[in-house]
């Protein structure tokens, strides 16, 4: 059964108390930048936990156990790629980030280009942040809370969990969103420690965990792999999992799945947005880089106790623990993580991980709330009316969270059609990233780079984007659809960026002022160089960059 003691239902009531009431403390609402950027005045381990925070979500500390139960730790290649990511981010995107003094990525965008891309990207992220990043950090609230309270209908689960998200949202803005999370950030990697503990002792150590994969060959999830390949990162190209799934390719982990971190950390708003809250360039790359750090512990504590799920519960008949849903893990991986937590902990210790769960679901979610609602009030209310002041920019922005609440409460229910919860966050990212990659990318590096340009491609690929998700859904399109979602990605980059090169070529380019403020160029790297001589080795992002880089290919290594 899935039940909680009086200790444990006590613990999460305490904590939840606890954070709202810290998260209304912290907060600072007088003045738009307070509000919406914490005063551009986080030091670099704030922006950096509260980065792993965002990332390392609820959805996500959920999904990467259930993939993990069905391809092992090759869902860890999504993590350690974050750290290549990061570092070309901190590298090359983030100065212009921070010196333009932008509120969000879609002003930079229109900086850069035109007022059309700011409008389309404002967008395409808030219908992001709505479906994927808010939505599924409901739904793994309601998915453990259904667990304990099995008769309670959903729809109240996913209100309750969303008011409690927008408690401290609402008032506080981005200061109460980002100290909360460094607490909630915490408080998970003690959990997935704790629970990773359980698992190795019940499991009896690392070799009765492979002696006992090895026994399970030929039945699901283990199927006709060795131990060798189930903690390989490389699988080749056409290896399936036990439901006929296709893995991530070499093909996919070096063209396709670049493009979803690239926009996850250095476009999306949701997470370029603690960024912009540092207080100078340094703290914001200092940061970056160590929030890169935090993602590599997350193969031992997040990614692994799904592989020990594999010999302990396969057999579990989850119908005789009144979950009626589906009969075992192998047709319901979104339980990986809640069973282990409700069969390996003791009570007490049970309430202090779950407590960490739905903390670490609140903070993604007023994460996404307080993003959102920072590209609805400036990119958006502000353009229409220009003569608000600072005080009615913060009340439009309390106004839309409270929107965005209804919308996303609305929409959680819908994630159950799409199977393995990070099968859906990693599909619709891939529909939604490319176009903009390719506008990002193109509009820093290529100085010939036109606003008519840009905007062609982010329209043709959100046309191609729009049909490949229809055709997921309804099936359109077998032939498609059988194209690997990753390398999916990479075609409708490569489309969108010859879109944009083409009708560049044929339009007028960008005036000189937007080339020398928004362009890269070598003389940028110079002018750095003899400031960074002015810092010690430890202070020079560089160096650290050089450093992170050798440790991810080492580990990156030692499990390919």
């Amino acid at each position: 059964m899935f039940n909680l003691s009086a200790l444990d239902i006590g613990v999460m009531v305490f904590y939840a108390i606890a954070i709202i009431a810290y998260g209304l403390y912290k907060g600072k609402r007088e003045s738009s930048e307070e509000y919406f950027l914490g005063g551009r005045s986080m030091t670099w381990p704030i922006v950096g936990i509260s980065l792993f925070a965002a990332n390392i979500s609820s959805s996500t500390l959920v999904g990467l156990a259930g993939d993990a139960y069905k391809t092992n730790v090759h869902v860890f290649n999504y993590e350690w790629l974050a750290v290549v990511v990061l570092i070309v981010f901190a590298i090359f995107f983030m100065p212009f980030y921070i010196k333009s003094q932008v509120y969000t990525m879609p002003e930079f965008l229109e900086r850069r280009y035109d007022s059309r891309s700011r409008y389309y990207f404002s967008f395409i992220t808030l219908v992001g942040n709505v479906i994927v990043d808010t939505a599924a950090g409901l739904y793994v609230g309601m998915l453990v809370l259904k667990l304990v309270f099995p008769e309670t209908e959903t729809w109240l689960i996913i209100t309750i969990l969303a008011v409690a998200a927008a408690a401290y949202t609402i008032p506080g803005g981005l200061s109460s969103v980002i100290h909360t999370e460094v607490i909630q950030a915490i408080l998970l990697v003690i959990g997935s420690c704790i629970l990773t503990y359980y698992c190795y002792d019940a499991v009896g150590g690392w070799d009765a965990l492979l002696a006992k994969l090895t026994e399970m060959k030929g039945t699901p999830p283990v199927m006709d792999k060795t131990t060798d390949e189930i903690f390989s990162l490389v699988r080749p190209i056409g290896s399936v999992d036990y439901e006929g799934n296709e893995f991530m390719s070499w093909r996919g982990l070096l063209f396709g799945a670049p493009i979803l971190g690239f926009y996850f950390w250095a476009n999306n708003q949701f997470m370029v947005q603690r960024v912009l809250s540092a207080k100078d360039l340094n703290h914001g790359r200092w940061g970056a880089l160590f929030a890169g750090f935090l993602k590599l512990p997350v193969l031992f504590i997040m990614v692994l106790p799904g592989v020990f799920a594999i010999v302990m519960f396969s057999d579990l008949d989850l119908t005789a623990l009144n979950y009626n849903d589906c009969d075992n893990l192998a047709d319901c991986p979104n339980m990986t993580y809640p069973v282990l937590l409700f069969q390996l902990l003791p009570s007490g210790l049970l309430g202090l991980v779950l407590a960490g769960l739905l903390a670490a679901m609140m903070s993604s979610v007023s994460a996404t709330f307080n993003s959102a609602s920072t590209l609805i009030t400036m990119d958006f209310i502000q353009k229409a009316r220009p003569d608000m002041t600072s005080k009615e920019l913060v009340r439009a922005g309390q106004i839309s969270t409270i929107v965005l609440v209804v919308l996303a409460a609305a929409w959680a229910p819908q994630i159950e059609r799409f199977g393995s919860l990070f099968q859906y966050l990693q599909l619709v990212l891939a529909f939604i990233c490319p176009p903009v990659v390719a506008v990002f990318v193109l509009g820093l590096f290529w100085k010939r780079a036109s606003a008519n340009g840009a905007f062609a491609a982010l329209m043709v690929g959100f046309s191609i984007a729009i049909f490949l998700l229809l055709s997921n859904i309804y099936d359109i399109s077998p032939y498609v659809n059988d194209i690997h979602f990753l390398d999916r990605a990479a075609l409708l980059l490569l489309i969108c960026a010859i879109v944009h090169i083409a009708v560049s070529l044929q339009t007028e380019g960008p005036s000189k002022a937007v080339i020398a403020n928004y362009t890269w160029r070598k003389s940028v790297w110079t002018e750095e160089t003899e400031e960074l001589k002015a810092l010690p080795w430890y202070q020079n992002y560089r160096i650290l960059s050089l450093i992170l880089l050798t440790i991810t290919i080492a580990l990156v290594a030692w499990w390919w």
